[in-house]
């Protein structure tokens, strides 16, 4: 966990900041390499500046250690994208003081549900421990997502 002292700050993400770019940039490539072709659905930067996603970093410092984003899907629903955290920052509570945050920005909106999509194989069993914490469950696909056997879908019941 994080050092008694510590502070986590959580700012809305500038795209122009390099340490900014260079996560989203590993975490790209990370899905790309965790994912089968026409199966990953994460967002580059040019996805994430939409008018519907509110995208969050993480920071110690001056040090980039966690970013993640949730994006409207309709007045009552919302999706958690790009959850990453810093490689060298693993099993601190960033992704857990990010997916709080990401809930709490949910619940300020008056969301009923939130929705995720993500992978199947061993590399994203970490995610899926902190989002079924949190009380995600499995279900449908939801949005414009095609179910595959490479991707599965969480909600979480907010109303």
């Amino acid at each position: 966990m994080w050092a008694e002292g510590r502070v986590m700050e959580i700012r809305a993400g500038d795209f122009d900041d390099p340490q900014v770019v260079e996560l989203l940039r590993f975490h790209v490539e990370g899905m790309h390499a965790s994912s089968p072709p026409g199966t990953c659905f994460v967002l580059d930067v040019s996805g994430l500046k939409v008018p519907e996603l509110s995208f969050f970093t993480v920071w110690d410092g001056p040090s980039l250690i966690g970013m993640g984003a949730i994006k409207e899907l309709d007045d009552t629903s919302g999706e958690v994208k790009s959850m990453r955290t810093d490689p060298k920052h693993l099993r601190k509570g960033v992704g857990e003081k990010l997916l709080v945050h990401i809930l709490d920005v949910a619940k300020a909106r008056r969301y009923r549900r939130l929705s995720l999509e993500t992978g199947t194989s061993a590399e994203f069993e970490a995610a899926l421990e902190l989002y079924r914490k949190h009380g995600f469950v499995k279900g449908e696909a939801f949005a414009d997502y095609e179910p595959s056997a490479h991707n599965q879908f969480f909600h979480l019941d907010l109303a």
